[in-house]
């Protein structure tokens, strides 16, 4: 049961428009979350969203009125019309909220972009006479309701502000005032933005979400080498720079969960992390994340307002981080993941074929006990760093998207069982369509040995193959362009063919002798 209720009343602004207010539902559940997280209820919402900025309306723009409904927990349009229409529904809430206030059922207000003079003159009125706190964004609207005698606990600018950072400093600035404990939330989930921020440090999830960047390296990479399109080597220049940019700002918005700051944040200290590589950046949008969340929550706490707030944590955090790494651990960076580099080339030198060989016949192992993304795409991703694809990433494509496409399409041709075609068509189609899926795999894999060890030898020959002809590609790309992706076009083809081939034919071997012995079954019974 929450302690205490609020009324949210506003608009959805001029300046706020271009910051949230554009997308009312999605505001209001920023604010919802940070109220379950302080154990505050919502007694009224009565918030007019317009389809374009206060700014520049007129009275015939069209708009909504946004009302709160108890039973579901959540905002509801509860008029629609012009905004000239929609005030006048919305003075009809102003008077319940403010019999609400009167009769001691709301004890805070949350004002943004209000109107003091029209919309929202008796709820404010009625907070004024009670002296419940208020708290809010928009400048003019919070000094008019200031003026009046409003008890205004914390107030701001809109300039700058997000969504969640308005929402914590909201929820921190009552909490605060009524002597309640509050712990921001982190979106819809459990976590809380003054949750420990290295627990949420998670490199698997980091490495994932920068995916695309390293894609579109290797596509950059496979076209410059067209000759008609040359140029585009500066771009791929360019776009290795970019790498430890991308990761920084990833790492930066998961570790402090405070979004757009946190990018800001991320990106800061990416750009002065450049000279480190992907390790530099990583460091760099790790260390930012870190300092976002404790900064953040230290100027709430010491009443900044929310504008100043986004600039101290985003900017200066990004700037500590990033000079911290561009000074002291830029050049360390670099070696370390120079090293890692050389250490794999060194191995795979010594014997292509037979280091091919143990990737593939590994490989999955690897995924199926969860070391894949922990080890192999870093791995992969620091190879693609350099040279824009990867041994390693040939050795997933051609050992786990390609016997897992072959495998899928024995199932399609010939099912063991009725009604495995329909689960294998899918996975088929997203192996050689996307590059990607691999799990499509498992089913047929887990309920027949033989399969089951035919994925494995059939990725030790792809893994060979890959070896032998030295090629560098990369997976997470659609099957007919991964060839054209790689160092060698013909290799790269060849080894795809080994393993998607060799998984086809061992399962459709091994699909017709489960059919024959349950055939042979059936008789004898």
């Amino acid at each position: 049961m929450s302690s205490k209720k609020v009324a949210i009343l506003g608009s959805s602004g001029g300046n706020l428009y271009t910051l949230g207010g554009k997308d009312p539902m999605k505001l209001l559940q920023e604010i919802h979350a940070q109220c379950v997280a302080a154990n505050v209820g919502i007694a009224a919402v009565q918030f007019i969203g317009a389809k374009a900025s206060m700014d520049t309306v007129q009275e015939t723009t069209p708009a909504e009125l946004y009302v709160w409904d108890s039973s579901t927990q959540t905002a509801r349009v509860a008029f629609s019309g012009t905004l000239r229409e929609v005030n006048e529904q919305a003075v009809h809430i102003d008077n319940e909220v403010a019999q609400q206030i009167d009769a001691g059922h709301i004890d805070g207000i949350i004002l943004m972009s209000a109107d003091p003079n029209g919309t929202n003159k008796e709820a404010i009125a009625a907070a004024i006479r009670k002296r419940i706190p208020i708290v809010g964004t928009g400048g003019t609207s919070m000094a008019i309701t200031s003026s009046k005698g409003g008890h205004v606990i914390a107030a701001s600018g809109t300039t700058g502000t997000t969504n969640r950072t308005r929402a914590v400093s909201f929820l921190s600035s009552l909490a605060k005032y009524w002597g309640m404990s509050y712990r921001p939330a982190i979106g819809h989930s459990k976590e809380t933005v003054a949750d420990n921020p290295l627990k949420r440090i998670q490199f698997r999830g980091i490495m994932l979400a920068a995916l695309p960047g390293f894609i579109s390296l290797a596509i950059i990479l496979a076209l410059s080498k067209i000759p008609i399109l040359s140029s585009l080597s500066d771009v791929f220049d360019i776009l290795i720079k970019a790498l430890p940019v991308i990761l920084a700002a990833i790492a930066a918005r998961q570790i402090s969960g405070l979004d757009e700051i946190a990018i800001v944040a991320g990106i800061v200290s990416g750009v002065l992390s450049v000279d480190g590589g992907i390790i530099g950046g990583m460091i760099a949008g790790i260390l930012a994340g870190i300092l976002v969340s404790f900064l953040f929550q230290k100027c709430v706490s010491w009443n900044f307002p929310t504008t100043t707030v986004n600039i101290v944590a985003g900017g200066l955090s990004g700037l500590m981080a990033g000079s911290f790494v561009y000074f002291l651990i830029a050049p360390l960076a670099l070696e370390a993941g120079n090293l890692i580099r050389q250490a794999i080339e060194s191995t795979i030198a010594l014997s292509p074929i037979l280091a091919g060989l143990v990737a593939g016949l590994l490989i999955w192992p690897a995924i199926l006990g969860g070391v894949y993304h922990a080890a192999i795409l870093p791995i992969v991703l620091l190879e693609m760093e350099k040279s824009g694809n990867s041994f390693l990433g040939a050795v997933d494509m051609t050992g786990l998207v390609m016997v897992s496409a072959g495998i899928t399409l024995a199932n399609v041709i010939l099912p063991r069982k009725r009604g495995e075609a329909t689960l294998a068509t899918p996975g088929f189609l997203i192996n050689m369509g996307f590059g990607t899926f691999v799990e499509a795999a498992y089913p047929f894999m887990f309920s027949n040995k033989m399969v089951f060890a035919g994925a494995i030898g059939s990725a030790g020959l792809a893994g060979l193959l890959v070896g032998l002809f030295e090629v560098r590609g990369t997976a997470y790309v659609p099957s007919l362009v991964s060839p054209f992706l790689s160092n060698n076009v013909t290799g790269l083809t060849m080894a795809m063919a080994g393993g998607f081939v060799s998984s086809f034919v061992i399962t459709l071997i091994a699909n017709k002798l489960s059919k024959k012995k349950d055939s042979t079954t059936m008789k004898g019974d």
